[in-house]
């Protein structure tokens, strides 16, 4: 008797688990595929007063890859159904932590980006805004030393900001 319940449980609990599912997008992206199936993302050139010169292309890059990794929209050159474009106005160091003798003893690097977002479906969505983000680095060490690493986790950073702001809807 005991075998044929558990036998019994055993089939009615594998009908209720495969009869309901539940679905999870961990990338966050909030997209309608039915109306939006393309994005443009146009080049951000580097307008700052301060000038990394691989820093345009490399946003640019990184930006586009946030898009091609977590959703599944077509990278186009012009008329997307969502438009990215923008420049980079802000590449500054700042110094930090003055110790006792006056000098800084980290440096923090910002890069600040401006975004203009167009949503051709839901011109609602559409935006113009400001992102930045930073890394702080020791004042001992030279900024052409840890420049690329810094930049590359900022930018990895931004380009997040800026999909989140987008497309994930947070």
């Amino acid at each position: 008797m005991k075998k044929t319940g558990f036998v019994y449980l055993f089939l009615v609990l594998s009908v209720i688990l495969t009869g309901c599912t539940i679905s999870y997008k961990f990338n966050g992206a909030s997209i309608d595929y039915t109306k939006v199936k393309t994005i443009c993302i146009k080049d951000f050139p580097n307008q700052a007063p301060l000038v990394y010169p691989p820093l345009a292309q490399q946003f640019t890059e990184g930006v586009k890859d946030i898009y091609v990794r977590q959703t599944r929209l077509s990278l186009v050159r012009d008329n997307g159904d969502l438009e990215l474009e923008g420049e980079i106005t802000g590449y500054d160091l700042t110094p930090m932590a003055v110790k006792e003798d006056a000098y800084s003893s980290q440096t923090k690097l910002t890069i600040t980006v401006k975004v203009r977002y167009t949503n051709r479906t839901n011109a609602d969505e559409d935006f113009e805004q400001s992102f930045s983000a930073y890394r702080e680095f020791d004042s001992n060490v030279m900024l052409q030393d840890v420049q690329d690493q810094l930049c590359s986790e900022i930018i990895e950073e931004l380009a997040d900001q800026i999909y989140n702001s987008t497309v994930a809807n947070w």
